[in-house]
């Protein structure tokens, strides 16, 4: 897992984050939002490493879930903070394209999973 696409992606991605809410509090002076984008977005990555130790094949799914669910929620805030006019639409068309991918990758990943294992509900 540790050098998969999906955990890859989802670390840089987190690490994109974290630069973002930095930004978004140091130059914008926006913190309850960017809070919230910085837990979601850093979220997707920390399950995707904790489906690497799942106990069975229903808590590898649901790890892999969650984060997807994570990304969807990051999603929301990047949208509420360009609605709000907090950040610009140069940088929400950047930074909601990369969520995009890692929403992508966890359903291809999920969907790849549940073809190769039948018995997974």
């Amino acid at each position: 897992m540790k050098d998969s696409i999906l955990y890859s992606k989802s670390m840089a991605f987190a690490v994109r984050c974290v630069k973002f809410y930095k930004y978004l509090t140091d130059e914008k002076k926006e913190y309850v939002l960017s809070k919230q984008l910085l837990r979601s977005g850093t979220s997707i990555g920390a399950n995707i490493r904790e489906s690497r130790f799942a106990q069975s094949e229903a808590d590898f799914i649901s790890k892999l879930s969650i984060a997807l669910k994570e990304a969807e929620e990051t999603q929301c805030w990047i949208e509420l903070l360009y609605n709000s006019e907090i950040i610009t639409e140069n940088e929400y068309q950047s930074i909601y394209s990369d969520s995009g991918e890692m929403i992508a990758l966890l359903l291809s990943s999920l969907k790849t999973y549940k073809s190769n294992n039948i018995n997974i509900d």
